[in-house]
């Protein structure tokens, strides 16, 4: 590890904990050069595969489950603060899964979970994710709603 002050590469360690619900180690380390403190977090990437409705497959991304949540999520204040949360219990059931899921498979856990939380970002996601094509697939989705 670099020091971001003077950019020696001998540091060390001074304390080690989780953090973020035991997915992440916060480290605090210092420099023997500058004697300059810093912190580092480590966490592990997730080994899973996404196999996507073309064929093709590439690296789960957090960050892109993230940015649809957010999306549908827009505006919807109560349910924004939930998303962190949100994020680690969807990739904990996608891990539980194995090492290769499908793009649906993902799209059912995000559902499954906005389901629970917020019925206005639930019919967003949905919307996008189901490719709704007129008023009737809405008017069919908040029917589904109702009747759960």
């Amino acid at each position: 590890m670099h020091c971001p002050y003077c950019l020696a590469s001998d540091t060390r360690v001074v304390d080690s904990r989780p953090s973020d619900q035991g997915t992440t180690i916060r480290r605090r380390r210092e420099c023997e050069s500058c004697s300059q403190r810093f912190t580092t977090y480590e966490r592990s990437e997730p080994q899973l595969i996404v196999m996507k409705r073309s064929g093709a497959r590439e690296p789960f991304q957090v960050a892109k489950l993230r940015r649809g949540l957010e999306n549908a999520l827009a505006d919807r204040p109560a349910a924004l603060e939930a998303l962190d949360g949100l994020v680690l219990d969807i990739e904990r059931a996608l891990l539980q899964e194995g090492p290769l899921v499908d793009s649906d498979q993902i799209g059912r856990s995000v559902l499954e979970h906005l389901r629970d939380i917020d019925e206005v970002a639930y019919l967003r996601f949905a919307s996008v994710y189901k490719d709704f094509q007129g008023a009737s697939d809405f008017e069919r989705e908040m029917a589904e709603l109702d009747a759960d």
